[in-house]
Parts: C-alpha cells; structure tokens; sequence
C-alpha cells in the first residue's frame, strides 16, 4: 500500500481525500488483454515516477497540486470484467457524490467503462472523447463483452463518442463507426485545425479516455498493442489543452501502460500526461 500513497505533492505529503480536490484512483487489473500483458503494473509505475515531476507548470504557471491531489487505494480485483465494472462505478460514484475530480489509472482499457457510467450518472449531457490507436468498438471480443476490445462499443451505449488517433480497426468494427466522429491518424498528423473541429463535436460536458497507445510507439513503447504512426506529445497536449479551453471536463482515465524494467520513460510520460492533463483542467480554478 505504501507504493502507492502518493501522486505527485512535495516529499512526504500525502493529501487526506477529506481535503483534496482530486483523487487519483488506481485500478491494476489485467485480465483481458489480448498480446503483452503487464498493464496490471501500470498504476504503480504511473505513481512512482510522477515523483520525479516538476511540480510548477510552465505552460499554465501552476502548480495544480496546491488544489489537494489524494491517492485512492487501489481497486484490486479478479473478477471477472462485467464484474469489475460494476466495482470501479460503484467506487468512482462515491468519490464523485464526495464532489471530487477523479482520475481513473488503469489497466487495461475495460476499466474505463465504468468510471464513464458513474460520470454519465452525474453528469448530464455527458461526451466521451477517446484518444486511442485503435476504435475498440468490437460488439465481443474472445467471449466476453467487456474484452478491452469493446470499450467503446460498451461507451456508445451510454453517450455519444468522437475518437481521435485511430490507426488501426478490424472490418467488423465498420458497422458500429459514427465517421464524422472518428478523426483518424492519417487524416489529422501534419494537419492543421483538426482539434477544434474535433472539440466542436464533444458536448459541453467531457469525459475523457486516454489509451497511451495514441502515442507514436517511438515516444511511448510501452503499451500492451503498439502501433506505428501514432501521434506526439505535443498533438496529444495540443488536443487536451484544446478542449480544456472550451468544455468542462467531467473526469478523465489513462490507461494501458504496460511497463519495462528495462526504460522507465514512458512511466514519466504517462505521469507528465496526468499532471499537464490537470493543469490544464484547475488553470482558472
């Protein structure tokens, strides 16, 4: 338990939830991912490396950790996925009823689904925005409908989704792709003014869904299903800062950081990802 009691803070802090104004909540589970597996170490790898961060953020002169971030014990758990949904909306829900901003570290992707219900129960007019290599809109997936395979497919059943990065999709999934709302990799890399129009797609309440596998692999290698010619740092930034400018943001997830002993960079990252993520969200706050 002591791995995990802090995100970020100065040394030796560790914000009682009472008092924080954003809880982190970690969720090792790993049990449907089809290649590498690992994405169960994720959290822990996420937490400790977001020690070494910088806490002022030049970009938005801030140190969004003075707003009170606590770390939730992890939700650990073998249950099956439907299952395990049902526990993280139930935990999720209670930190939300607590008028908490909570940020959801997974796992896999399917532990997504349900940090998004209990949103979508809050907060009305909810939209998902998901980064993402792939449309993981599989109706099921190896016999479960809560594969990491069918996130979205399980999301689209909730609210609306625009999907942004997607490079990689099998012909199934045709059936279930809304187009104006899906901004795939090739259309978007070099381009200009493809952020906003993807903002003006979201409604005014956000949620959203970060599988790192967004990422170029160049940059972030360590996922459980790399895929070439993804984005960078600086278009996934771009894209967050985007709609943090213009839509409230209910909550977010990153998820799918399988680590390696052998490059802890991409741990940084994905911590670097959640505490820029938050600056940007508590700027003018």
């Amino acid at each position: 338990m002591e791995q995990y009691s802090r995100f970020a803070g100065p040394e030796g802090s560790c914000e009682e939830q009472v008092r924080a104004k954003i809880c982190i909540l970690p969720v090792p589970y790993d049990r449907t991912s089809t290649w590498m597996k690992g994405a169960d170490k994720g959290p822990l790898a996420l937490i400790g490396a977001s020690r070494a961060l910088e806490l002022y953020d030049i970009e938005t002169d801030s140190e969004v950790y003075s707003h009170g971030i606590h770390t939730c014990p992890p939700l650990e758990t073998a249950s099956p996925p439907e299952e395990m949904v049902r526990q993280v909306e139930g935990r999720v829900s209670e930190l939300l009823e607590a008028d908490k901003f909570v940020v959801t570290l997974g796992g896999e992707h399917s532990v997504s689904i349900g940090a998004i219900k209990a949103h979508s129960s809050k907060f009305k007019d909810l939209c998902v925005l998901q980064l993402d290599a792939h449309l993981d809109l599989r109706d099921e997936y190896e016999g479960s409908r809560y594969n990491h395979a069918c996130v979205m497919a399980r999301v689209k059943e909730i609210c609306p989704v625009v999907q942004a990065g997607i490079r990689s999709m099998c012909a199934d999934e045709k059936t279930g792709l809304d187009r104006e709302n899906v901004f795939f990799a090739k259309d978007i890399i070099g381009k200009d003014g493809w952020m906003d129009k993807a903002a003006d797609r979201l409604s005014d309440n956000v949620y959203v869904t970060v599988d790192l596998d967004v990422f170029d692999p160049s940059v972030m290698p360590s996922t459980g299903t790399p895929e070439p010619a993804g984005l960078t740092w600086s278009q996934v930034a771009g894209l967050l800062n985007t709609v943090s400018r213009r839509k409230k943001i209910a909550g977010f997830d990153v998820v799918e950081l399988c680590p390696s002993t052998a490059n802890k960079a991409p741990d940084f990252m994905a911590a670097k990802l959640v505490y820029k993520f938050l600056s940007y969200i508590f700027k003018d706050m």
